[in-house]
C-alpha cells in the first residue's frame, strides 16, 4: 500500500494539554515505516486515569491505571473490497500515568507510548524475551526517527 493512513487522535482527558495533531503523525509515521499505506485506520484517544483503570480492570485483569492499552482489531491483511477501510484498532493512552513515570521529558516518554501502542496493534509483544527484544529495537528505531525529524 503507498500513501498515508488515516489516524484519528481524540483528547478525552483534561489533566494535561495534548497535542493530538503531533501524535497523530507519531503514529502515522510508524504506520507507513511498518508498512501500513492508505486505506487503514487506527484511533488514538488520550483518555483520564479513572477510564483507564476500569480499561485496565476489565480486559488486562489489571488493579489501577496503566499508561498504554492497544486493542487490535484487523489482525489480516486480507480486504474483502479494494474500497473497504481495514481498522487496526484503539491505542488508548492515560497522560497523567505517562507523565508521572516520565523518567526525563513527559512528550519522550508520551513518544514511546505512541509508539509501543501502535506495534502492539501491529501484532508485536514483549512477553517472550526474543520478542521483547524484537519490540524494543523496533521501539528505538522509530523513536530515534522522530526525535531526528
Amino acid at each position: 500500500m503507498s500513501g498515508k493512513p488515516t489516524v484519528v487522535a481524540l483528547d478525552e482527558q483534561r489533566v494535561r494539554s495534548i497535542s493530538t495533531t503531533r501524535w497523530a503523525q507519531l503514529a502515522s509515521d510508524v504506520l507507513i515505516a511498518e508498512g501500513i499505506g492508505d486505506g487503514a485506520e487506527l484511533n488514538l484517544t488520550f483518555i483520564d486515569i479513572d477510564e483507564m483503570t476500569a480499561l485496565n480492570i476489565e480486559h488486562m485483569d489489571g488493579t489501577g491505571p496503566t499508561d498504554v492499552l492497544s486493542f487490535p482489531l484487523d489482525d489480516s491483511d486480507d480486504v474483502v473490497f479494494s474500497d473497504q477501510t481495514r481498522l487496526l484498532g484503539d491505542v488508548l493512552i492515560c497522560p497523567p500515568v505517562v507523565v508521572k513515570q516520565a523518567p526525563g521529558d513527559p512528550d519522550d516518554e508520551m513518544a514511546l507510548m505512541v509508539v509501543h501502542g501502535v506495534l502492539h496493534i501491529l501484532g508485536m509483544d514483549h512477553q517472550e524475551p526474543d520478542e521483547e527484544a524484537e519490540m524494543k529495537a523496533a521501539e528505538k528505531r522509530h523513536l530515534d526517527r522522530w526525535r531526528s525529524s
